[in-house]
């Protein structure tokens, strides 16, 4: 068994999964926006959302033709065998997708502005690690496109502004972004700790299931005042206008210095592309967010 290969070729599967399908949670949810939104020019933008949708995983073909700056989100037992060999692994199986199914190359050097030509270069794909005990390898692939990414900001609050103040910039950036990150979006809004931690709590807010509750009841609450206030602004589907400007807010904070109140927000607009499989030692895997 060659653990190696096995991740490699997950990873291969995980990108082609989130350009061709979106996750059942997501696909829902944009069915849930249609059936309520009372906009016709609302629901005709749904309509064809679904159906490039359906159309996408009919023919196996991405979704939107920017398949995004591609970063994997990891897992990782300390007991799991190969930990070495991942990130290789991953590199391999980025410039393999770019070819066979195919992927836009994105990955683009800011200093010569040459395109690598395979999503792979200088700090990308992103590789983000977190070690927990366990025998296994999660593996979420989180490509991201720029239209969304371009919308997100970051900005340092006075304590005393304290959560009127985030509530406040998160709608004013919800109205300023209109259309531009191809509503309806998710919303991740990070809080607290340092200017790196919030825009990293707010990135891995978009990752959460839009069918499971935020299980701290404070930050459930502060989602959903957001989330309807967001709906009330009538920005609607892809900026037409209408009832659905959000698909959902996410939000996640770490505790934050007495004298700082950073606030991050990522948008990610309604292809929500991600997917995660689980890779044991024996060489087991499990597919968790998409049936295949």
């Amino acid at each position: 068994m060659d653990l190696s290969s096995i991740i490699e070729d997950v990873s291969v599967n995980l990108l082609r999964l989130a350009v061709t399908r979106l996750p059942e949670d997501v696909k829902e949810s944009l069915e849930q926006a249609y059936r309520r939104e009372t906009s016709s020019i609302g629901r005709e933008q749904l309509k064809a959302i679904l159906e490039n949708v359906r159309l996408a995983e009919e023919r196996s073909l991405p979704i939107c033709q920017d398949t995004g700056l591609i970063s994997f989100y990891l897992r990782a037992g300390s007991k799991f065998n190969g930990l070495e060999c991942v990130e290789g692994a991953i590199v391999r199986a980025v410039k393999r997708a770019t070819e066979e199914i195919p992927l836009r190359p994105n990955a683009v050097d800011p200093l010569t502005e040459e395109n690598s030509s395979d999503n792979v270069g200088r700090h990308i794909p992103h590789i983000h690690w977190r070690v927990e005990d366990g025998d296994f390898l999660e593996i979420t692939a989180f490509p991201k496109g720029a239209g969304s990414e371009n919308m997100s900001i970051l900005k340092m609050l006075q304590p005393s502004e304290g959560l009127e103040g985030l509530k406040k910039l998160v709608i004013d950036a919800i109205i300023e972004a209109g259309g531009k990150p191809c509503p309806p979006t998710i919303v991740g809004v990070g809080f607290g700790g340092g200017s790196n931690i919030a825009m990293e709590l707010a990135k891995l807010a978009l990752l959460e299931p839009l069918n499971v509750p935020n299980p701290d009841e404070g930050a459930r609450e502060l989602e959903r005042e957001l989330c309807e206030a967001a709906n009330m602004t009538g920005i609607g589907p892809m900026g037409l206008g209408g009832d659905v400007t959000v698909l959902a807010v996410k939000v996640k904070y770490a505790h934050r210095h007495p004298a700082s109140y950073p606030v991050a927000i990522a948008f990610q607009c309604w292809a929500a592309r991600r997917a995660t499989a689980r890779i044991y030692s024996n060489g087991e895997v499990n597919y968790l967010t998409h049936k295949i």
